[in-house]
């Protein structure tokens, strides 16, 4: 049977979607947790793990009162209320525990050896290489490279490794043969008898690894990288995969990670639970990569509590007029709507958009018919306001676990896990399952486990599972690279010299001066954005708001006079060897040399 779903994948037909949907409306859809409505009458909701591959989905009915007026869901209409009222940071969290959406982030390049577990990042080994060798090719767009359905034709399973070589994650294994697969036409395939080995010295021996289990690590870590995955979307070469073992995924995700996993006829949705405040998780447009804002997360909230219950086809007028009519107190920002509507598009709640479609005013716009895939739109909320009095006991609750699963969570998502960081309860947790805990989600999802004295992370050297690639290609990751390398030479502490949390001062007047340095250096040479070269305060920004989304710095708490940053000790990862005894330099924000360094190089 399982051969079977694999096989057969999506249905096509003659008409509507190239998948053979119709938009989502009136099949069998999973209630959205988000939504407090009661569902309409009508065919119950699937199961977690979706229908089986071999029932057939029906063709649905019509949609009946298409001219009716559109109802907002009155979960969605509240939150996107909290939005609007939120700052920007609360308002990135807030995305995250209520829609779940967000990509699994990990950093790559593990270090030149493996040291105890004892080590310190600050004065262990180092992944570090200079930035031109660290350049690399920008990634291919569509995220995870997509599985081989022809696993005959290939002997290593390459999908999440580099060209040309196995991952350096993933194990040899041996295959088993498949009784009962079956072809698309559901006849039995006839099994080859094993053939003689034949010696063969000129060609290396390749190895062999289980088909099984590899493809549900691929279609595990497409999940965590793609929480909504369907099968017309960017990644609809997983989905097969995802479909065949899903029982498994289910399992697995619920067990190590308390994430629900819902597999359907078309679509397949990871439900990640919030990573709790200050997580550096926002939502960015799917073309130009610019953050949403407050009014923009308040648009698309505004908006999807209008396509849960929307008609198949929707004229784009009629869908603007009753934004503004369910909530007349929101700001409404042509552009942030445009972003909004965008990221529903990328998300395939919406069919293609106009040119335009945030300008109510052209009648053009206000003509085109959108298809709304109703399903999806259910599908993308995943946290629950009802219970929650406010945005932030919405953030709290949404990240809410035990200590076991809400630790696995931070390793599985975030690119390093600090003791510092975590409660005692959840600090304590890490400490007793030291191995054992990263190692379980080190082998569900092909990575490799760095454990160091201020806590552990969880690399991904094909750089395939992480949204932001560090060090990148690019001037604005060159230039990152580059100041956190002079950053960790200049204020890394010494050997004995206690931290706070780890963490250490940054003397702001050093980042500006060290950019300046590098702009200069490798800026003009390499001819960088001219943006960057003639405004540094972009470059400045730019370049610490990607440390920061990476974990490698930190500002400093709330109410500290003046406010900074902080280096984090997995920032060391990327700097030169250690050298505890250099010479002193002569900038007013160089370390002078301890008393002892100076008499061993007087003798």
């Amino acid at each position: 049977m399982e051969q079977q779903e694999y096989a057969v994948g999506a249905t096509r037909v003659a008409t509507g979607r190239p998948d053979g949907r119709t938009g989502g409306t009136g099949r069998r859809t999973t209630d959205a947790l988000l939504a407090v409505r009661e569902p309409a009458a009508g065919p119950a909701p699937e199961a977690v793990s979706g229908p089986r591959a071999d029932a057939a989905p029906t063709r649905p009915a019509p949609e009946p009162g298409a001219a009716s007026a559109l109802s907002p869901d009155p979960g969605l209409l509240r939150l996107a209320h909290w939005f609007a009222a939120a700052t920007p940071g609360t308002a990135d969290d807030l995305c995250a525990a209520s829609f779940g959406l967000y990509p699994a982030r990990h950093l790559g390049a593990p270090a030149e050896a493996a040291p105890d577990a004892d080590v310190s990042w600050w004065h262990g080994p180092t992944a570090h290489a200079t930035a031109a060798l660290r350049s690399r090719e920008p990634r291919p767009v569509g995220g995870l490279r997509r599985a081989r359905r022809d696993a005959s034709a290939l002997p290593v399973v390459r999908s999440g490794a580099k060209p040309g070589r196995p991952g350096r994650h993933r194990k040899p294994e041996r295959t088993r043969p498949v009784p009962g697969a079956q072809d698309r036409s559901g006849q039995d395939l006839p099994i080859p008898a094993p053939a003689l080995p034949v010696a063969d010295v000129s060609a290396p021996a390749l190895p062999v690894v289980d088909l099984p289990a590899a493809e549900r690590r691929i279609a595990a870590r497409l999940l965590l990288a793609h929480p909504l995955v369907t099968a017309s979307g960017p990644h609809a070469d997983g989905f097969p995969l995802i479909r065949r073992h899903r029982d498994w995924l289910v399992e697995r995700f619920d067990a190590l990670l308390g994430y629900r996993l819902v597999v359907g006829p078309w679509h397949a949705r990871l439900c990640k639970a919030g990573l709790g405040p200050g997580a550096a998780r926002r939502l960015e447009h799917p073309a130009t990569g610019a953050p949403f804002t407050p009014a923009g997360y308040a648009q698309l909230a505004l908006a999807l509590a209008l396509l849960v219950d929307a008609p198949e086809q929707l004229p784009c007028g009629r869908l603007l007029d009753a934004m503004r009519a369910a909530a007349p107190g929101l700001a409404a920002d042509p552009a942030d709507r445009a972003m909004a509507l965008a990221a529903l598009a990328d998300w395939q709640v919406l069919g293609d958009l106009p040119a335009d479609p945030a300008d109510p005013a052209d009648p053009a716009v206000r003509a085109a018919v959108l298809t709304v895939d109703r399903e999806l739109a259910r599908a993308v909320p995943a946290g629950p306001p009802a219970l929650a009095d406010d945005a932030a006991d919405l953030i709290r609750r949404a990240a809410d676990a035990e200590p076991a699963t809400a630790v696995r969570r931070l390793l599985a998502e975030t690119p390093a896990v600090l003791d510092a960081d975590l409660p005692e309860d959840r600090s304590a947790w890490l400490h007793e399952h030291r191995l054992s805990g990263p190692a379980a989600l080190a082998d569900f999802l092909g990575l490799e486990t760095e454990l160091r004295t201020e806590g552990v992370a969880l690399l991904d050297p094909a750089d395939e599972l992480t949204d932001l690639v560090f060090p990148g290609a690019g001037p604005l990751p060159q230039a990152a690279l580059l100041l956190l390398e002079r950053l960790v030479e200049e204020v890394r502490p010494l050997p004995g010299e206690s931290t706070t949390g780890g963490d250490v001062p940054i003397p702001d007047a050093l980042i500006d001066g060290l950019l300046g340095d590098i702009a200069d250096e490798y800026g003009l040479p390499a001819r960088w954005r001219r943006d960057y070269l003639a405004d540094r305060t972009a470059l400045r920004r730019d370049a610490l708001d990607l440390l920061h989304n990476l974990g490698l710095i930190t500002p400093t708490p709330r109410g500290s006079r003046p406010p900074g940053w902080l280096l984090r000790p997995p920032a060391a990862r990327y700097a030169p060897a250690p050298d505890f005894h250099p010479v002193p330099g002569t900038g007013r924000h160089s370390r002078p040399a301890p008393a002892g360094a100076r008499e061993q190089r007087r003798a």
